[in-house]
């Protein structure tokens, strides 16, 4: 899949993708990066079929779900660093999902946790970034954590802990499966902010409630020098 994307001739509204593999070895996470929903959805009407074709022919048996556009909507990052940067390379990614009955719900989700995180930071966990489904019915929190034990550490004492008890009382919201458990498509909604981003996820049986990734790989979508540019400037 990065190969096709490496080879081909990648608008300028792709930012980036980036490869995560589910520590269970039953999936992959796709993180893509748009300026807009409209770039996406022309890209993904004219070219996508045929990237989709030619990886299928190399790796026959793949299930996708279809993808969720989101929004990032807040972020927690350890120790407030400046530009959200830790110095320490998260070794585990966690992807608790939620469903939502509307935005309110999304917001009072998103806000209630990042809220509790700043009161109490929780050891090991580097940075938490509230994605919302534009469609309003799904929350997806990207927890970068130190590394695993620090993960496991958490669970042994979340369930039963205050940021649990205030997330089951609130209205409108549920935990979810890891990822959506079959093809959908999220309504167009308003334009989209630079922020952007689609995941898109094959679909696997027995799956966690809450998956778990290590990062394989990133492409940056670095767009070619103005040809008016002077010689050895880059952009």
């Amino acid at each position: 899949m990065l190969a096709e994307w490496e080879q081909q001739s990648r608008p300028e509204a792709m930012l980036s993708l980036s490869v995560f593999l589910s520590t269970d070895g039953s999936h992959l996470l796709n993180h893509a990066q748009w300026t807009s929903d409209d770039a996406h959805r022309a890209w993904a009407r004219t070219r996508r079929p045929a990237l989709v074709d030619r990886i299928d022919e190399t790796v026959p048996g793949i299930r996708r779900p279809g993808l969720v556009r989101y929004r990032r909507y807040r972020s927690h990052v350890a120790g407030n660093a400046p530009g959200g940067v830790t110095g320490r390379r998260p070794e585990l990614l966690v992807t608790p999902a939620f469903t939502t009955v509307g935005p309110a719900a999304q917001h009072r989700l998103a806000d209630t946790v990042l809220d509790l995180l700043a009161q109490e930071p929780v050891p090991g966990l580097l940075a938490a970034h509230f994605h919302l489904s534009q469609d309003g019915t799904r929350v997806l929190n990207h927890a970068e954590w130190e590394d695993l034990s620090a993960w496991q550490e958490f669970v042994r004492h979340g369930a039963s802990g205050p940021m649990a008890a205030r997330i089951a009382a609130l209205d409108g919201v549920r935990p979810a499966p890891a990822m959506p458990l079959g093809p959908q498509t999220s309504p167009g909604g308003p334009p989209a902010s630079p922020d952007t981003t689609t995941t898109t996820t094959p679909q696997a049986p027995d799956m966690p409630a809450v998956a778990r990734y290590r990062l394989y790989k990133s492409l940056i979508n670095v767009p070619a020098p103005d040809a008016n540019s002077t010689p050895g400037s880059s952009t």
